[in-house]
């Protein structure tokens, strides 16, 4: 199975279940990224939306959990209008899951990616989505809309320094010394920043790019050192380029590598600072 063939195939992460047609009833791009946000409910920056009692949604993980929450308050078609106190808590991760999700149920080759949302004070970290137009891997993030940016939404410029920089490229960038990693993270001055968050989303992308589409606070990079995340960054960026070789090293580390590829179950932390929990990931759960 070639490398596009694989990408229009559903991870167990974005295979939407029973709920599939309804992803099959959106025709384009933008009827694709506005059910993301129909749907689904940012937890910090909407967080005066989100009730105390469903703050746990945001580990719903699975594409088709998050779609039976949709679907069991808001039955019908994904762009019938959701109040916005019922759409399901979660963050940039899940609107470009369920924009990927909608394109791979359509056959579309599609992915999501793990960086950081450049600006000249600080960069925060974020996940956006491409999918194959034919040509090329064509970038783009569900959670804006038409006119609020001065670049295309729909197809963004890529490279370091770019609106949207892959955790390869911060990565690749601050080891070069080009780049200062303390503007990297969840928040500046935040624990959650610099050359260890860093080389975490650097793990991070590459198990999105093979499916293995993670929440943000999985515990994933035990025993990763920085010379494995330089390895790591160097396949991305070759990958990216079009290096066939480099894709199939990165895809074979990614599911043969002791700390990479992911097991039945994972550490699951918290961003609100609960006690972790171990996930059984062979059974999605509502």
């Amino acid at each position: 199975m070639d490398t596009l063939e694989r990408r229009a195939r559903h991870s167990a992460f974005s295979d939407p279940g029973r709920h599939g047609g309804l992803l099959r009833e959106l025709s384009g791009i933008e009827e694709i990224c506005a059910i993301t946000t129909n749907l689904v409910l940012h937890y910090r920056a909407e967080a005066h939306l989100l009730r105390d009692d469903r703050r746990d949604e945001i580990n719903a993980r699975w594409i088709s959990t998050i779609l039976d929450l949709d679907q069991s308050r808001n039955p019908g078609p994904l762009l019938n209008s959701r109040p916005p106190g019922d759409r399901v808590a979660g963050c940039c991760r899940d609107h470009a899951l369920l924009a990927v999700a909608a394109l791979r149920e359509q056959g579309t080759p599609a992915r999501t990616r793990v960086g950081f949302t450049y600006a000249p004070d600080f960069c925060g970290d974020h996940v956006v989505a491409e999918h194959w137009n034919g040509t090329r891997w064509q970038r783009f993030d569900p959670e804006l809309r038409p006119g609020t940016r001065p670049f295309n939404i729909r197809d963004f410029p890529t490279g370091e320094g770019s609106p949207f920089e892959t955790a390869a490229e911060v990565w690749t960038g601050y080891r070069a010394g080009r780049l200062d990693p303390a503007r990297y993270g969840v928040a500046a001055g935040s624990p959650l920043s610099g050359p260890g968050f860093i080389r975490l989303y650097v793990i991070m992308e590459a198990l999105h790019r093979h499916g293995q589409e993670t929440l943000l606070w999985d515990g994933v990079a035990d025993g990763i050192t920085d010379a494995d995340a330089d390895n790591l960054a160097h396949l991305l960026l070759a990958a990216d380029a079009g290096d066939a070789t480099a894709e199939d090293q990165l895809e074979h580390q990614v599911q043969t590598g002791p700390n990479l590829r992911l097991g039945p179950t994972v550490t699951q932390f918290s961003p609100y600072g609960d006690p972790p929990i171990t996930i059984d990931l062979t059974s999605p759960r509502v």
